[in-house]
């Protein structure tokens, strides 16, 4: 039974990837949020609920104690975090991280310069990539709400491809992450709806 801490339990991707991850594995999930009352009613058997914030390294270590999989759905000061959850992983033994970041931070989108926008985001995967976990970043095309699962993937040194996809696709993706050891190990995945 693989134990999944999901940092940012409230985002719009994570919603799915919690549906997802009970409906069509046995994970067990921890719910991690800034406010806990924001959290629906589900499985107690299998979700916990731990009320942190990344910045705060002491509940961030917390949360992370016994756990396989870290998926990690922030906004915000993504570098810092980023150094905080490497961090909180090293100490706490955990080795496998998904991190949710954008397309454009390599200028692989073809046409598209994003320029300093996207430095929290390029900056965030820096610190990724030089840590020594088993990381998957996912480099999500424009979201939509749309109720499929249709997506493909390019590695780090392709072109991107499309322009949207559907939150569903991701959540369907980390999913699979999560629970197939060695999938896309050390890799930056584009995601995005086939063209």
């Amino acid at each position: 039974m693989t134990k999944v801490l999901i940092l940012g339990a409230n985002g719009g991707i994570a919603g799915y990837a919690i549906d997802l991850f009970l409906k069509e594995t046995d994970a067990e999930l921890t719910l991690f949020l800034r406010n806990a009352g924001n959290v629906r009613k589900l499985d107690p058997y299998r979700t916990r609920v731990f009320e942190g914030d990344v910045m705060d390294m002491e509940t961030l270590e917390k949360a992370m104690a016994g756990q396989d999989v870290v998926y990690a759905n922030l906004a915000g000061n993504l570098e810092k975090m980023a150094k905080n959850i490497v961090e909180a992983m090293n100490a706490s033994g955990v080795k496998r991280l998904i991190f949710i970041n954008s397309m454009g931070i390599y200028d692989e989108v073809p046409g598209e310069k994003y320029g300093s926008i996207l430095n929290p985001y390029r900056k965030s995967a820096q610190v990724i990539e030089a840590s020594n976990l088993d990381y998957t970043i996912l480099r999500s095309a424009w979201f939509t709400n749309k109720n499929e699962i249709n997506y493909e993937t390019t590695q780090k040194g392709e072109l991107f491809k499309g322009s949207e996809v559907s939150r569903k696709s991701v959540a369907d993706l980390i999913v699979k992450l999560a629970v197939t050891p060695g999938l896309e190990v050390r890799s930056s995945l584009g995601v995005n709806k086939p063209e």
